[in-house]
């Protein structure tokens, strides 16, 4: 599953590290956990 990162702060979302929860699947209102940025923000690592 692909890791996501924070264009903000650089917080790196890894669905392995959340009940394999993939970034797609995330609410539309999910927020980074470290700056509250949202979700269009974020960016697909590799």
């Amino acid at each position: 599953m692909d890791k996501w990162e924070c264009t903000v702060c650089g917080y790196i979302y890894d669905p392995a590290e959340s009940n394999g929860v993939s970034f797609q699947d995330l609410p539309d209102d999910y927020v980074c956990p470290e700056c509250g940025a949202t979700k269009d923000m974020f960016s697909k690592l590799g």
